[in-house]
């Protein structure tokens, strides 16, 4: 489906996460469609000085009252906001905090819509509400169980909100990510750029892994589509970018992009392993637990690839970026 130019034109928009990477695309994306746009932001979050033209509701997902005022009068609901996986590093109680805020209180914003009479609302998950698809490229139809305190905080969200969508008659979505690149990108991708922007990315060997990834345009395209297409009540959709990366074609981008000379020869996978294990313990050592150089070497060599064809074949997704586009055109830019 292509989206009318005029489907969000005037229609009343709640943003949750708005503030935040993704979210300020899709605030972006929106306005340029001219809806009508709320944002739920935490007292703290600090505001774009040109959102003259929007309403803010201050208030968080712990806070019901805050939450009835976002959703009262609003058409439709776009749920962004959420505790990141890779910020849970050094939390303590991570896996609470995960069930409090991505299941908790989400469940508690989905209570709130479907009361305010929302009539559509799209959940943004991530790849990570199922279990790890090992050496396999999966689809939505991938039935291993989550394994993170992230990933089932997340898969609970989902089905309680697939089932309040049929119950209650409105319409829902759930949206799965993969690792999501694009201006503003902080966390895992970030890490490994920054790692190579040091020169200490080591020539990676071709090892057949492959990795899903997806602009974040590429999801803000997504989650508008997901709102707007009928045939999309009810679903759940992974969204790449259409392609898979392997560690040695990522590591190749990488240096192509940062101006770096190619490298004929490769150090080997368990060289590789074995080094970043040696960096952790070291790191232990010195105090820095949060910084896991075997986390980003798996980003790298690991397997994380999923199937998007199906959000392209029911909606009409197309995916207008790769990240061989994205760093040659940020490049381009300086």
């Amino acid at each position: 489906m292509v989206v009318s130019p005029d489907f969000y034109c005037d229609r009343a928009v709640l943003i949750t996460g708005g503030t935040g990477f993704i979210g300020r695309r899709l605030v972006a994306a929106l306005r340029e469609r001219g809806a009508r746009l709320r944002v739920l932001a935490r007292p703290a979050s600090a505001l774009p000085t040109d959102w003259n033209d929007i309403e803010v509701v201050l208030g968080d997902l712990a806070d019901s009252a805050s939450l009835a005022q976002a959703c009262s009068g609003a058409d439709t609901v776009f749920h962004v906001a959420g505790f990141a996986h890779a910020d849970a590093a050094g939390v303590a109680d991570f896996a609470a905090r995960h069930w409090t805020v991505n299941f908790e209180g989400s469940v508690r914003l989905f209570a709130a819509a479907a009361t305010a009479g929302v009539e559509r609302l799209v959940f943004l998950s991530t790849v990570k509400a199922v279990g790890d698809p090992g050496t396999h490229c999966v689809d939505e139809f991938w039935s291993l169980p989550p394994q993170t305190p992230y990933g089932c905080a997340k898969r609970a969200a989902e089905e309680q909100l697939t089932t309040l969508g049929r119950e209650r008659g409105f319409h829902t979505v759930n949206l799965r990510p993969a690792l999501v690149y694009g201006p503003g990108m902080k966390a895992n991708l970030a890490r490994l750029i920054a790692v190579a922007q040091r020169g200490w990315l080591p020539p990676l060997p071709e090892t057949g892994n492959q990795r899903s990834l997806v602009h974040v345009d590429d999801v803000v395209q997504a989650m508008l589509l997901g709102a707007a297409d009928p045939v999309a009540a009810g679903k759940t959709y992974f969204v790449t970018d259409g392609r898979a990366y392997s560690g040695r074609e990522l590591s190749l981008i990488f240096r192509e992009t940062l101006e770096q000379p190619l490298i004929n020869y490769t150090v080997p996978a368990k060289v590789i392993y074995g080094a970043a294990a040696l960096a952790d313990g070291l790191l232990r050592l010195v105090g820095r637990r949060e910084q896991k150089v075997g986390e980003v070497v798996d980003k790298l060599l690991g397997w994380a690839c999923y199937d998007s064809s199906r959000i392209e074949q029911e909606l009409g997704y197309r995916p207008a970026w790769t990240l061989g586009r994205y760093c040659q055109e940020s490049r381009a830019q300086g």
